[in-house]
């Protein structure tokens, strides 16, 4: 097993394949082990894709049943480096591990109270975190002792682990930086994933930003679902045309879950500070509610906005929901005619779809731009975490940069709508483009304070 560094340093990640190193630097921490407490989904894929990068595992549950399910989802070739048992029989040999990391429920008062269990038991110069989604490090750090606030970051993987590339980092106020390096090496040099740098914000930025597009755009459709739009046609717009995957708007949600979904405008509802925008969308409109309460949550129970149903006969139909009538109904074609095929183009379309997209994708690019440096220190961090973790064609601020920033620009001055911060920012700095290469081929990017600064690391890559 290559290591990276000639030295042995105090803390270690192995793997089979190291990748790119960030930076030649000797690291301070490395970590050889990772003890993970939660053997539900998240804590599956994050014990599956350790062992894969060589490190010793130890996965714990409440339910050492489920541990063993976990363990068992493991490739059969590193199932070895997994170790299962009880939180209750074996918290105390987290000591034995250089990372520990909390992947239960998305419950403040659960995850404080784990957490006073795994300082008490985790030995000195171990490095700890919590995969939540999207509750603030600093709710969890609140009263934590020294060593605690010290040594604990945000580590946050997307789910299926083993597949998405965005693993999100965010310290607290005292979290030393080289527990983040550690992190940051762990994620893109072991496991080979795209390693984004977020501040201690409600969602941080993935999750802040895909949810405002899913939730504003429940909201923001009614209009046009009552005007006679098909939710087919609604996701087909804000598919391909905009530079987003297939499933659009309802079919991302289906996946998701609208349980999920409504657990996450609750957060946002209570976390967003005062005057955010996002704080209009949060709560479920009536017709969603009316599902989450009958059940109706997506794929994961049969059917959401849309179905597949089994024939007598072997064949599959697909089923759309009418939120309007509120009644199933056979799934049609969407109507995308006249929607132009050049990316983008259809934000500027003088059509009910152009209407649509720039409503909702257009609002998510607004509402990206004015959260810059307030989730982000810059705009590729932002990019980064939304073609990651969304499989967006573009980030937002690459996306604006295609679009073209002065036509935007243009655009909303022409409506009378303010400037996002950083489209505000770009036209006062001069700048035509958000994204521009130096003299010497690297690759620049605007910063919040008008200045210019190389993109930190290795160029964005899909």
């Amino acid at each position: 097993m290559r290591e990276i560094d000639s030295a042995e340093p105090a803390r270690r990640i192995d793997s089979a394949e190291p990748a790119r190193r960030i930076d030649s630097a000797e690291p301070a921490r490395r970590i050889n082990s990772v003890a993970i407490i939660g053997a539900g989904t998240m804590g599956a894929g994050i014990a599956a894709v350790s062992a894969k990068a060589g490190c010793r595992v130890l996965l714990l549950d409440v339910d050492e049943a489920a541990a063993q399910r976990a363990r068992d989802s493991v490739d059969a070739d590193f199932q070895e480096l997994v170790s299962i048992g009880s939180v209750d029989d074996r918290l105390d040999d987290i000591a034995g591990y250089d990372w520990v990391c909390e992947a239960v429920i998305e419950d403040l008062a659960t995850k404080r109270e784990l957490f006073e269990r795994l300082e008490a038991a985790r030995s000195d110069g171990s490095v700890i975190s919590s995969n939540t989604s999207g509750i603030p490090l600093r709710q969890i750090s609140e009263g934590m002792s020294e060593r605690f606030r010290r040594d604990v970051a945000i580590t946050h993987f997307f789910n299926p682990v083993q597949v998405m590339k965005l693993f999100e980092l965010v310290p607290g106020s005292d979290t030393e930086p080289e527990v983040i390096e550690a992190f940051a090496r762990f994620g893109a040099e072991r496991l080979g994933k795209g390693v984004v740098h977020a501040k201690d914000t409600v969602n941080f930025i993935g999750n802040r930003i895909g949810c405002y597009f899913m939730l504003s755009g429940l909201h923001q459709a009614k209009p046009f679902l009552a005007d006679g739009m098909t939710p087919e046609t609604i996701d087909a717009v804000l598919g391909a045309p905009v530079g987003l995957p297939p499933t659009g708007l309802y079919g991302l949600i289906d996946l998701i879950g609208l349980d999920v979904m409504e657990l996450v405008g609750a957060n946002l509802a209570q976390n967003l500070p005062p005057g955010d925008r996002g704080l209009e969308f949060a709560q479920f409109p009536a017709a969603e509610q009316a599902m989450v309460a009958r059940g109706q949550l997506g794929r994961k129970t049969g059917g959401g906005f849309s179905r597949r149903l089994r024939l007598d006969d072997g064949t599959r139909k697909t089923e759309t929901f009418d939120l309007v009538t509120g009644e199933w109904r056979a799934a049609t074609e969407p109507d995308l005619e006249g929607v132009p095929a050049e990316l983008g183009a259809v934000l500027f379309a003088d059509s009910p779809q152009g209407e649509l997209a720039r409503h909702i994708f257009g609002g998510t690019l607004a509402y990206a731009a004015d959260l810059v440096p307030e989730i982000a220190d810059d705009i590729a961090n932002v990019d980064n975490a939304i073609r990651w973790g969304f499989n967006w064609v573009h980030g937002p601020f690459e996306m604006l940069d295609h679009l073209g920033p002065a036509r935007v620009i243009e655009f909303l001055h022409g409506v009378g709508a303010p400037l996002p911060a950083m489209l505000a920012t770009l036209e006062a700095s001069g700048q035509p483009t958000f994204y521009s290469p130096s003299a010497d081929g690297t690759r620049q990017q605007l910063m919040p304070d008008g200045t210019v600064a190389p993109v930190a690391g290795a160029p964005i890559e899909g």
